[in-house]
């Protein structure tokens, strides 16, 4: 029948126009900003530094190994190595970022800093309402802007932050392991080392004896 297509596809039109206000599935608008849709955990925007514990810098997981500024496409990433060291979660002396500034009028949200970094110290976030006044200084970020604690990473992407934190406490585990086993191994040493002194030291007052008499 001539026309027949264009019925259907009327139809068809018609069918969704009206399942869009009544098929709750279908409603895709929200009360912005009154009501908001939650962010999916593979969202990202742009970058943020992860810390642990309560206090920001100094719980920060960056070591200012410089990876991420080296491979950013667009070189939004600027990073100053500290002169000091600070002990990291497995106990070891690391460096730590003097300076760490990303530009997000730069930064195009790739997500390669996230994984070149081997401390798993610089992840994605998903906050997305970023307008402001300061077009300029306020799309500079510092270390102190970008810190946000390990609990929030969690509250936005629960499996990778679960599976990361499964992992390091691995590590805190084997590198307690290995202290213990060190220490039990030092103190082995000592105490031979201390009964062959006292060995020889028996061992010369007898020659002394027999050479006396």
């Amino acid at each position: 029948m001539l026309g027949k297509g264009i019925i259907k596809g009327m139809a068809e039109t018609a069918r969704n126009f009206i399942g869009s206000y009544t098929d709750e599935s279908r409603l895709t608008t929200v009360e912005y900003p009154e009501e908001r849709l939650p962010q999916h955990e593979n969202a990202r925007q742009f970058p943020f530094l992860v810390y642990d514990g309560e206090a920001p810098m100094a719980g920060l997981r960056c070591v200012a190994c410089q990876i991420c500024e080296k491979e950013c496409p667009p070189k939004c990433i600027y990073i100053v190595k500290d002169k000091a060291k600070k002990p990291d979660f497995v106990g070891k002396a690391q460096f730590q970022p003097a300076t760490f500034d990303i530009d997000i009028s730069v930064c195009m949200s790739c997500q390669i800093c996230v994984e070149v970094c081997p401390f798993d110290a610089i992840k994605m976030d998903t906050e997305f309402e970023l307008s402001h006044h300061d077009r300029f200084g306020a799309l500079l970020l510092d270390k102190h802007q970008l810190a946000k604690s390990n609990d929030y990473y969690r509250r936005i992407h629960p499996s990778e932050a679960g599976a990361i934190d499964q992992r390091r406490e691995e590590e805190v585990k084997k590198a307690e392991e290995k202290a213990k086993a060190a220490a039990a191994a030092a103190a082995a040493k000592a105490a031979a080392a201390k009964e062959g002194a006292g060995t020889s030291g028996d061992a010369g007052a007898a020659d002394a004896k027999g050479t006396s008499t």
